[in-house]
């Protein structure tokens, strides 16, 4: 459950796993349709539109963590939700031989009645404490180290709120209200090459390796042409969240080719939705989606909002980035312009919604002109290109 970003992973390991000659479907909202069945693996629709929740208003607020719009919305969209997806989701985990899932599906709500067929994988560290460093989805926060394996239990005490659907649907099909998740192995699709596996890890859990897909794609001829007319371009995206920045992004980045004499490819997404300013001007190309992977290793660099897949991406091509966090100070995005900091592939990064005009052209014009950034992320992407993390996950799912 989620955005684009937390079901194409499981995609591309459904892919890798019907090609290994199993029966694959895999259940996610019903406006991803389209995206699961472009790898060619079975689909079950949930009727638990997230995607729909995050467009409208009151999403938006809570978005914002507003607890007053969060609490208002429990009873009338949240549980709803929460209780068919459970009811879906255990009715086709029931008749599958392996049940590999998201930890935000609440799938360890009903994981007690058959541990053995359960496999938790994840692109975000998150479900396992660890003393190396705190919850990602909490790292905006000054945690201190000592509290690193705390706040996983922190983290997840916003659980309490979900006890009611949970609750309901327990009693739909006759468990007992009170259960203990029992002992899960994790997989993560996390390259090793960008961020160690913990030491304090159990035996069976473990970094893949990032999970890259195989789809052939092309660029559409428009964008060739734009690519093919100048130096490569910069790439600005902030994924398919809702946001909001104390300036004007359209006149930033008009304000952006004219200082650096850069061009720039901006990618809509559902948050940057107001791009009229900057369409037909020549140094700037607008478009409402592209393959990444086709896409990334012809620009510059990248500047986005920090989620694993694109960071994932940008490590691939080997392109230096700078993240601006959409979620802050909860949520991993934060986390992940730190470790691409830490590893000098990426300058430090600012939360947009904190972030001035101009602190984003200052930060912009140290993305273009630090040339060790440029060598650090090359380096980086050889060490990756040496992983397979999808066959290691296959390979840890059929133990």
């Amino acid at each position: 459950m989620g955005t684009r970003g937390d079901v194409q992973p499981y995609a591309v390991l459904g892919q890798a796993l019907q090609a290994r000659g199993h029966q694959v479907t895999l259940a996610t909202a019903k406006n991803f349709e389209t995206l699961v069945k472009s790898y060619g693996i079975g689909f079950v629709p949930v009727e638990a539109d997230f995607q729909a929740v995050l467009e409208s208003e009151e999403g938006k607020k809570m978005m914002k963590a507003n607890p007053f719009a969060i609490r208002r919305n429990l009873n009338t969209w949240i549980y709803p939700l929460i209780f068919n997806s459970l009811c879906e989701f255990y009715a086709l985990a029931k008749n599958s031989d392996k049940v590999i899932y998201h930890v935000k599906t609440l799938a360890d709500s009903f994981a007690d009645q058959f541990p053995e067929k359960m496999v938790r994988a994840s692109v975000l560290p998150i479900n396992e404490p660890t003393s190396e460093f705190a919850n990602p989805t909490l790292s905006g926060l000054p945690i201190p180290r000592f509290f690193n394996r705390l706040s996983y239990t922190l983290a997840n005490k916003s659980m309490g709120l979900l006890s009611k659907p949970i609750g309901q649907f327990r009693e739909q099909f006759g468990m007992v209200k009170q259960f203990q998740v029992p002992a899960i192995r994790n997989i993560y699709g996390i390259s090793p090459s960008f961020l160690l596996t913990p030491k304090d890890y159990p035996s069976g859990s473990r970094f893949t390796g990032f999970w890259f897909g195989k789809k052939e794609e092309n660029l559409s001829k428009d964008l060739l042409d734009f690519l093919q007319a100048g130096k490569p371009p910069l790439l600005l995206t902030f994924g398919s969240m809702p946001f909001k920045s104390r300036f004007d992004l359209q006149s930033a980045i008009l304000k952006l080719t004219k200082l650096t004499g850069e061009r720039v490819i901006v990618v809509k997404g559902w948050g940057l939705e107001q791009t009229e300013r900057l369409e037909g001007n020549p140094a700037i190309k607008v478009l409402t989606g592209a393959p990444y992977d086709v896409l990334f290793p012809q620009v510059k660099a990248i500047i986005h909002h920090g989620g694993i897949g694109t960071t994932a991406e940008c490590l691939r091509a080997g392109k230096p980035f700078f993240i601006c966090p959409i979620l802050y100070p909860v949520g991993d995005q934060w986390f992940w312009g730190q470790v691409a900091h830490r590893q000098g592939v990426a300058i430090q990064p600012i939360p947009l919604k904190k972030m001035t005009e101009g602190q984003f052209l200052r930060s912009v014009e140290q993305l273009v002109s630090n040339q060790a950034l440029y060598e650090n992320a090359a380096i980086l992407a050889e060490k990756i290109k040496l992983e397979n993390g999808v066959e290691e996950a296959v390979m840890a799912i059929e133990i």
